[in-house]
């Protein structure tokens, strides 16, 4: 691969903390101004490389590379850097409290609003919003395990204490958000015959069957995951009437606490939880965004660290159940039907509300590959998810030139805007929100399926196409300054665009942050097994020991010291290539060629010594 995540991690971990860390400070904010979310994605700049890949460890002084110390050497010494970054985490967590000192969940400044409306409340701007709360659950969950490792390498009761603090303000948000997002989730009802109702049917209908038998044929498909709708018990989501033949649903996270959502009873000092004003309706952006921070709450690493306390993991469960029955709806409605093209496939998606956007696509994507991960989907049904990547790569004009006037760049800028239907009940405008997340998010995808599939062909085609959207990030730098190597720089890749920035989208460079973890951890595995290459490895094995063999048989081992030096190396040789046969048969192939060839030169020699005799 063209990306080098090691190298791209570093020179962005430079880059955040030469901007961020100044005259022994740390300076909130970018682009966008300072909010929960940003700051929350400006720390995890640092802390997702540091807490997902092992060579980026700087939790254990003792352990922490050279590189990592120089990418962060404005911070300190080994045993400093992880002091200082307890001190920043701490003073995140303290600053997003209110006045009782319960967790805040604000989109601030991430709000939008329509061209020529009025600006928003300030009741409007402290709205407590999903991604937030997801936000939250992935730097709480990263800020505890970051602390429970640095403190077995402490011993001072001053640095201590500090560590037990910030764990019990990490504790105390995760908990938080855990509730916001229980109070966030949503199951739509509409009747076959509504607005909504036609758009999912035609949606789904790729094989032009009558109407009934499609409702009758989804409804079946999702059997299921309906009668599993009575175990949501706790915060929003119960579902009324589902019994009926007329009936569809959706299912997801709206963008906040939902209107009259239940207050969820929990002995977590979460404070006193908002009245909601969300609409009851599952947004696709926030559905993922959701989903993927669900993800860490039930990781191999939140198990094995112990992240959770007793009552976080009642509420990591209700999640869990949530989190289980949007994926196996999204992924059915998605891969739906047994003809020639998904509903995934018919570029672009169209919401129940009517808004089409080659965007919705790459969301559902994701929520496909979490369904067929779970059936355990063949190489050939996650190739044609990547199929569908490669062509929004092409239809967002990533790997095509544009032409003037292209209406696919407002995919990258401004972005796609997603209104926040019910936000204007609290006075104001309605409140919209920015998603110009397209590029990072395309990486991150195709990294992640690459990882999934065995096929080492179907896997090189991916691999590629996450180069090709790799050169089109870079493009996108901003290049000036002590923000070098950040982003995000549009106008650079896209002149039509014409807009130009001085300072770095946290929200932006974490998207591309969490695209190179991705595709680090997906290098740091073993390489892909050929069938075909093992059976090769094995017949030159053959080979090659059955001359090895002759050689012996003739008396070779008896001769001269070079000779027996070189016999040994051989062996050694060929014995390494028998032992990684089956897992490395690229390399044993390799091996084994280096011992032909060794023994040919051994016969050549002996029949030009018969011959001059």
């Amino acid at each position: 691969m063209r990306i080098q995540p090691r190298q791209q991690l570093l020179e962005i971990w430079g880059a955040a903390v030469g901007s961020s860390w100044q005259d022994g400070q740390w300076q909130w904010g970018g682009r966008h101004g300072s909010n929960s979310i940003g700051d929350a994605e400006q720390l995890l700049c640092l802390l997702l490389p540091a807490t997902q890949v092992a060579s980026f460890k700087i939790d254990n002084p003792d352990e922490t590379a050279d590189e990592m110390l120089r990418a962060l050497r404005p911070l300190g010494t080994a045993t400093q850097i992880p002091r200082v970054l307890i001190q920043v985490l701490t003073e995140y967590f303290t600053k997003y409290r209110d006045e009782t000192g319960a967790p805040v969940f604000s989109g601030g400044t991430y709000f939008v609003v329509e061209d020529g409306a009025d600006k928003p409340t300030p009741e409007q701007l402290e709205l407590g919003i999903v991604d937030s709360y997801a936000m939250s659950v992935t730097l709480s969950l990263a800020t505890i395990g970051f602390a429970k490792v640095f403190r077995g390498a402490v011993r001072r009761d001053e640095v201590l204490r500090e560590i037990e603090a910030l764990e019990t303000l990490a504790s105390q948000r995760l908990s938080a958000a855990m509730v916001g997002l229980l109070r966030s989730f949503s199951v739509y009802v509409f009747d076959v015959d509504s607005t909504e109702g036609g758009v999912l049917i035609r949606t789904v209908n790729q094989s032009r069957m009558p109407q009934r038998q499609v409702v009758a044929q989804l409804r079946r498909e999702l059997r299921q995951t309906m009668a599993t709708f009575r175990e949501v018990l706790i915060g929003s989501g119960q579902v009324g009437d589902l019994e009926s033949a007329n009936r569809l649903f959706e299912c997801g996270w709206s963008w906040g606490v939902v209107k009259d959502a239940p207050v969820v009873e929990t002995e977590e000092a979460v404070g006193e939880q908002p009245k909601g004003v969300a609409e009851e309706k599952p947004y696709l952006y926030f559905t993922v965004v959701a989903l993927d921070a669900i993800e860490d709450l039930f990781s191999e690493r939140t198990r094995i660290l112990g992240l959770l306390n007793d009552e976080q993991q009642r509420l990591s469960r209700a999640l869990q159940l949530r989190w289980e029955l949007t994926r196996t709806y999204w992924a059915t409605v998605a891969t739906f039907g047994n003809s020639h093209r998904w509903p995934l496939e018919d570029i672009p998606w169209q919401t129940t509300d009517a808004d089409t956007s080659d965007y919705f696509t790459l969301l559902v994507t994701s929520l496909a590959v979490k369904g067929l991960v779970n059936l355990r989907g063949s190489d050939a049904e996650l190739s044609r998810v990547g199929s569908v990547l490669s062509e929004l790569a092409n239809r967002a004009r990533i790997t095509r030139r544009p032409f003037e006037r292209d209406a696919a760049l407002t995919l990258h800028a401004p972005g796609v805007r997603v209104n926040l239907i019910g936000s204007e009940q609290l006075g104001g405008p309605r409140l919209r929100w920015a998603v110009s997340e397209f590029a990072p998010l395309l990486l991150q995808r195709t990294a992640y399926i690459a990882t999934l599939i065995s096929d080492t062909e179907q896997r090189g085609v991916l691999l590629d196409l996450a180069d090709a959207v790799w050169d089109h990030l870079s493009s996108r730098r901003l290049d000036q300054g002590s923000m070098r190597a950040l982003w995000d720089q549009p106008a650079k890749a896209f002149p039509q665009l014409n807009v130009h920035y001085d300072r770095p989208s946290w929200y932006f460079t974490e998207r591309v942050v969490a695209g190179l973890v991705t595709t680090a951890n997906m290098l740091n595995r073993a390489p892909l097994r050929s069938g075909r290459l093992v059976e090769v490895a094995m017949e030159l094995l053959s080979e090659a020991e059955h001359l090895y063999d002759m050689e012996l048989l003739s008396g070779a081992a008896e001769a001269g010291p070079k000779m027996q030096q070189t016999l040994h190396v051989v062996r050694v040789n060929l014995e390494r290539a028998r032992e990684i046969v089956q897992d490395r048969p690229g390399t044993s192939v390799a091996l084994t060629s280096e011992v032909l060839r060794s023994l040919d030169e051994f016969s050549a020699a002996r029949r030009d010594v018969t011959e001059a005799g």
